[in-house]
């Protein structure tokens, strides 16, 4: 049994759903850590249930690399597994388990790669990051980074370990998520023009949110699938009854956009026609109406120059230059806007994640190791 798959096996017992706390899987890495003498800073949420951790081994004064991972899955609720989603199951040469592919293998080939980095005469640091709750929106890393900007050195290159195959990805979109709240005037719908309804106007937005997103098509890069930044309405809820005019409802929107897009244009050209175009008919039948939008989550795309100097690691790191862009979004944006040079590359695929039986394979595992091991001689004298 490798080390990987051994660390593996402990992490996916840790259930770090995002709607639960992580504590118990960081403070396992602390230890684990403090068992070689590496030392962990932790950064927790306002409510100290969930926490980030951040750990350096070598020569902190220098520039060095930050190998990168969220401790947060997705939910099995309404999946149909077929072997237990929180105990390791090996199969034909994949290991079964929900984090599996994202992310915890990732993290479990960083942790088994400890022991030689503290062993070695490093020339450069490795900086190990593992963030919480980045599964609904990147929330958890954004405090990590706070603290990271407060330093005076900051690393030349961060691995976001998502599942890429072991495939160097050098971009993603970027991501914003609204919900629209649309109040009417609820009355009997035997008298229907004498009501707001709620549930008629806010699908008029959808339709305007549709008309933008077919508009966005004309704006293209070939480097992403889909090449255009994409706009969709995923929830939808209002109404009391058949026969009562509906004085509520709301709509939940995300916008995945090109990184040379800002999403949040299309948030301000719906508001604006909201507010110019919709609100006024609604408030000519009640002042009571309104239409109120708010942000559920954002994060920026990523886009790496493939002639950077980070670029040129991740692909010595590899050992391939067949560098692409993936359609999910990670902490990478993140990492590149406090100023770190960032590419995603990490065992798995994403095929798989997010799925009932999710896996990554053992080839994958080892291959990933193999990969940390080149990092590992990049940076030792």
């Amino acid at each position: 049994m490798s080390r990987s798959r051994e660390l593996l096996e402990t992490l996916v017992g840790f259930d770090t759903t995002s709607r639960e706390s992580n504590l118990q899987l960081i403070e396992y890495v602390r230890d684990y850590l403090a068992g070689f003498g590496v030392a962990s800073e932790l950064v927790y949420n306002a409510q100290r249930s969930k926490a980030n951790l951040f750990a350096s081994i070598g020569p902190v004064e220098l520039p060095g690399i930050v190998l990168s991972g969220h401790t947060d899955v997705v939910p099995v609720d309404g999946q149909p597994w077929t072997l237990p989603p929180f105990t390791l199951t090996e199969r034909d040469g994949k290991l079964f388990g929900r984090g599996t592919a994202d992310m915890k293998g990732y993290i479990a080939c960083v942790l088994a790669l400890v022991p030689a980095l503290v062993k070695a005469p490093l020339r450069l640091p490795v900086h190990i990051a593992l963030s919480y709750d980045e599964e609904v929106g990147c929330l958890g890393v954004r405090s990590l980074l706070a603290v990271l900007e407060q330093r005076p050195v900051k690393p030349m290159l961060c691995i976001i370990g998502e599942p890429t195959e072991l495939k160097p990805v050098l971009g993603h979109k970027g991501k914003l998520a609204m919900r629209c709240d649309v109040q009417g005037q609820a009355c009997h719908s035997a008298y229907a023009p004498s009501g707001v309804n709620a549930i008629e106007h806010a699908a008029e937005l959808i339709g305007e949110l549709g008309r933008i997103g077919q508009r966005l098509r004309a704006r293209q890069d070939p480097r992403f699938d889909p090449p255009f930044s994409t706009v969709q309405t995923g929830m939808i809820n209002g109404g009391k009854a058949l026969n009562i005019v509906p004085a509520d409802c709301r709509f939940d929107f995300e916008v995945r956009a090109l990184p040379s897009m800002d999403p949040g244009e299309v948030a301000e050209e719906l508001q604006a026609y909201a507010l110019q175009r919709v609100l006024p008919r609604m408030q000519a039948v009640s002042t009571q109406s309104s239409i109120r939008f708010t942000e559920l989550s954002a994060y920026p795309g990523l886009v790496t120059d493939e002639r950077s100097q980070a670029a040129q690691l991740i692909a010595a790191f590899c050992g391939s230059r067949n560098s692409g862009t993936v359609a999910f979004g990670t902490e990478g944006g993140l990492f590149d806007a406090a100023g770190i040079p960032t590419v995603v590359c990490g065992p798995g695929s994403m095929d798989q994640g997010h799925k009932p039986d999710e896996f990554v394979s053992l080839e994958q595992l080892d291959g990933c190791d193999a990969m940390l091991q080149r990092l590992l001689g990049f940076i030792t004298t």
